[in-house]
């Protein structure tokens, strides 16, 4: 069901910092966006492979990845698709204005969180 990683949410100390050193590694700024303060995102330099979203570490949360997201193409199937699979705290989906995505919460073994989005662009 789940195949291409849309984007990986790393939080960070500095986001800028983060960002710059994203940018040394061939990375290139794919927008910015008021999502948990400022947020970047940066896309490889030949467009092949996942966007990392960046954004400044928040109240609870620890540096390091936050959640691994994939693309899917109907998020309402994808969901009932989770649930009925008995995948854990599966949220219904949301659309986030600021990052023009649609998206789906749920929660591995261990309890580490994934998305899965549509974007409002595809």
């Amino acid at each position: 069901m789940l195949s291409e990683i849309d984007h990986i949410e790393i939080e960070a100390s500095d986001a800028d910092e983060m960002a710059d050193f994203l940018k040394k590694l061939g990375y290139e700024e794919l927008r910015t966006t008021e999502h948990h303060g400022t947020s970047y995102e940066l896309e490889p330099g030949d467009g092949d492979g996942p966007i990392f979203e960046i954004h400044r570490v928040e109240g609870e949360e620890v540096p390091g990845i936050n959640h691994i997201a994939f693309a899917v193409s109907d998020i309402e199937g994808a969901t009932e698709e989770l649930k009925e699979q008995d995948v854990d705290q599966v949220s219904d989906p949301y659309h986030v204005e600021k990052t023009g995505r649609t998206i789906t919460n749920f929660r591995d073994p261990d309890g580490r969180r994934f998305q899965m989005v549509e974007d409002d662009e595809d």
